[in-house]
């Protein structure tokens, strides 16, 4: 497969902002190949938002720690992000983000809000310690794609196109009425046009598998209301490992926590999102 240039690659069309003129404010375009359920993907709408931070933060390019609450959905369309710098320290800058778009009458909508703290990731040390381990999965060749998932879900699902996704079979029982109940979704992961991972990337990646509560028999639409991604390290060109696990399904809200592996064995991101379980259908 061919890698996508940053000009030719979905993703970073799909993320791309201007300056809108005004300091710290900056315009784009939702497309409509980013839709899951009813709005847009909540990563690729993180990864939006952190753009325009990296533009505001050159100095520190890279997000370590970003955190994002999820007030209204989004739709394809222009967007707007307004951004503010808290504080530039040597290593580390803090900065907020805020995403709107207008109502059908003009109003400007708030769709998200960010809080994150930005550094470079290619000066620190990249090797990672941890207890943790990658997700044991099958070879590639034996996992299971899009093109084998329900098409049903394809329909809802439009940014499925945009992936080279390859679920590890023990984990997508769901797919057949069979889910295991065990909270767990894992696969292996790269962009379908060829774009190697970075740091932005990750941001997507952290939103990019089934929900999980689809192991749980409990498919549908489960929209984000808060996601915080911590960076490891700048990834490995290649595949990414990723799994998704939930513990606790209460009130209607699950977490789910998201491990993300690079091509060289390293852990490079890890996340939590809560979100609001699908509605059961009676």
């Amino acid at each position: 497969m061919t890698t996508a240039t940053a000009t030719s690659s979905e993703f970073d069309q799909g993320i791309a902002l201007h300056p809108d003129g005004e300091s710290g404010c900056y315009r784009g375009e939702l497309g409509t190949g980013w839709q899951i359920g009813g709005g847009i993907n909540g990563g690729l709408l993180l990864a939006v938002a952190a753009n325009a931070l990296r533009q505001e933060l050159p100095e520190h390019p890279d997000p370590l720690s970003i955190s994002c609450y999820y007030l209204s959905a989004s739709r394809p369309g222009p967007v707007s992000v307004r951004t503010e710098v808290v504080r530039r320290g040597r290593s580390l800058s803090t900065a907020t983000a805020v995403l709107y778009q207008d109502d059908e009458d003009g109003t400007p909508v708030e769709r998200l809000r960010v809080l994150a703290s930005y550094g470079e990731l290619a000066a620190l040390d990249g090797e990672v310690q941890t207890s943790a381990t990658p997700p044991a999965l099958p070879p590639k060749e034996q996992c299971i794609g899009v093109e084998h998932a329900p098409p049903a879900f394809v329909e809802q699902a439009a940014l499925l196109q945009r992936f080279d996704l390859r679920l590890d079979p023990a984990t997508v029982g769901w797919a057949l009425g069979q889910p295991s109940k065990e909270g767990r979704i894992q696969g292996w992961f790269r962009l379908a046009d060829g774009r190697e991972p970075d740091p932005l990337a990750l941001l997507l990646v952290a939103d990019a598998l089934p929900p999980v509560t689809f192991d749980l028999g409990i498919p549908g639409w489960a929209p984000t209301i808060e996601l915080t991604v911590h960076l490891r390290a700048v990834p490995a060109p290649g595949w990414l490992r990723v799994s998704h696990a939930t513990r606790n399904l209460a009130g209607g809200y699950f977490e789910e926590d998201c491990e993300i592996w690079d091509e060289a064995g390293r852990l490079v991101a890890q996340s939590r999102q809560l979100a609001r379980a699908p509605r059961v259908q009676q």
